[in-house]
């Protein structure tokens, strides 16, 4: 079920993916309300699911994580035990920060974060060595010309 969200819901919900570290106060005022009415909404968004766990976001290559690697997975197993086991594989590996099933030709993409192309390839390795892969393509990524988290609400 979606949950219908009004203009002030959307504005809310723009304030929090810019910043949300704001006070209620101040994202009450951007938005043209008071305080206990933006709370509840945002509960409100939260018990719906529209809002997920808050977080940070680093920057990876000043703590090290100098290379981005997206991985193309073909594979020929398409059984559930084959998929449970890949998943549960990905799952525990800290260097994929995201994982995607495709459809068409390739299988998977995994966006991969390192140190660099040792890492890469250690990570490699130890993927390989867990499930049976019929064809992984790295794509180092040379710049990151565009980043957000941020959905176009408004």
């Amino acid at each position: 079920m979606t949950l219908r969200l009004d203009d002030i819901d959307r504005k809310i919900l723009n304030e929090l993916q810019e910043d949300a570290s704001q006070s209620l106060d101040v994202i009450a005022g951007k938005v043209g309300s008071s305080k206990t009415p933006v709370w509840n909404r945002i509960r409100k968004m939260r018990e719906g699911g529209v809002i997920g766990a808050q977080t940070v976001i680093v920057d990876a290559e000043k703590l090290g994580f100098e290379a981005c690697f997206f991985v193309l997975i073909r594979t020929s197993e398409h059984e559930a035990a084959w998929q449970d086991k890949f998943l549960a594989t990905l799952r525990a590996r800290p260097e994929v920060m995201e994982a995607h099933r495709l459809a068409g030709e390739i299988d998977y993409i995994l966006k991969v974060r390192v140190a660099n192309a040792r890492a890469y390839d250690e990570f490699y390795q130890a993927l390989i060595s867990e499930v049976k892969i019929f064809n992984v393509t790295a794509l180092l990524s040379m710049e990151e010309i565009k980043f957000t988290t941020q959905l176009p609400l408004v």
